[in-house]
């Protein structure tokens, strides 16, 4: 291993696909902990619809960047970088191997690549009037801004994600630059750790089911309870943490705008779609290394010890 770099493991994959107990029990067998890469799971009281992982799950194995900001808090990319890589510091100075855990593949990247987020923060008159904008017309005329200056990142941010589309359309009118072109150079940076970034998968109809099985028991758990007590709290649909898949949909259902089947419908629908754009996103990755499931026969241990087994060639550990 380059005395430059230090180690970072990451396991990633599409929503439901199971990498939260092969992810601990990676942790277990390789002295590591983990950093949570997901948008949700960081906001407290937001534990059904985010599927946070429960301590009983965590066996004992640290967990970072989870229940550590209220619903009323904003959070973004930005925010996380600074907060993993000050975890992951904080690990590997306690002679630990930090494991980045989540499907939030822009994350990943800002967090691998070292991405660099210059701001000029204290112009906010743009953002106000982009803000403003969707307010009065709404996300899509918002998204066919950008569409005009960056198609591509279109590609990658959903039309819905108006926090991500203001940035990418800021980011162009302040620099005459497109973020799409931006983040592409980033990425041609070296990472910033001795890596190795394992994306966990299975069939595209295995993952479907997984989705659908998790939203049931979503229900069943109470994550309409959950909405009705966030409501109660003062969240509302214009936050950051109500726009996550779950609580959107729930939301409107409690404010009468659909009914609860279909909700649940669109909850479905549109986590499989989040699912499809996330494997879009990690094949186009650089030295990703995919552990299919179905090539391991289904079976944990196989792929547990795939994994040890190129970290020992990689050098990451011993």
């Amino acid at each position: 291993m380059k005395a430059s770099k230090r180690p970072l493991v990451i396991l990633t994959g599409p929503t439901a696909v199971g990498k939260t107990a092969l992810s601990v029990s990676l942790a277990k067998a390789i002295g590591g902990e983990i950093i949570s890469a997901d948008s949700m799971q960081v906001y407290r009281h937001m534990d059904i619809g985010s599927a946070k992982v429960t301590e009983e799950e965590m066996g004992g194995v640290p967990h970072h960047l989870i229940d550590v900001l209220e619903p009323t808090e904003e959070f973004n990319v930005v925010l996380f970088q600074q907060m993993a890589k000050r975890a992951a510091a904080e690990i590997l100075d306690r002679g630990h191997i930090p494991i980045l855990v989540g499907g939030t593949g822009f994350y990943i990247q800002a967090l691998l690549y070292d991405i660099d987020f210059t701001e000029n923060d204290e112009d906010t008159a743009l953002r106000r009037s982009l803000e403003e904008l969707a307010g009065r017309e709404g996300p899509e005329a918002l998204f066919e801004r950008l569409r005009a200056v960056d198609p591509e990142s279109c590609e990658s941010i959903h039309a819905n994600n108006v926090k991500r589309v203001i940035r990418a359309i800021e980011f162009y009118e302040k620099t005459g630059k497109k973020i799409s072109d931006h983040n592409r150079e980033q990425r041609q940076n070296s990472p910033s750790y001795q890596s190795a970034y394992f994306v966990l998968n299975d069939d595209r109809d295995s993952i479907y089911r997984q989705i659908d099985a998790r939203v049931d028991l979503m229900m069943e758990k109470g994550l309409v309870e959950e909405v009705r007590a966030l409501q109660a709290m003062g969240c509302h649909k214009g936050m950051v943490s109500m726009q996550g898949l779950g609580y959107k949909e729930i939301l409107a259902y409690l404010e009468g705008e659909i009914p609860l089947e279909e909700a649940v419908y669109l909850i479905k629908r549109d986590t499989r779609h989040f699912a499809k754009r996330q494997l879009t996103w990690f094949r186009r990755e650089k030295e990703v290394i995919w552990a299919e499931k179905s090539v391991f026969d289904y079976n944990s241990q196989k792929i547990l010890g795939f994994m040890q087994d190129f970290l020992h060639e990689k050098g990451i550990i011993l």
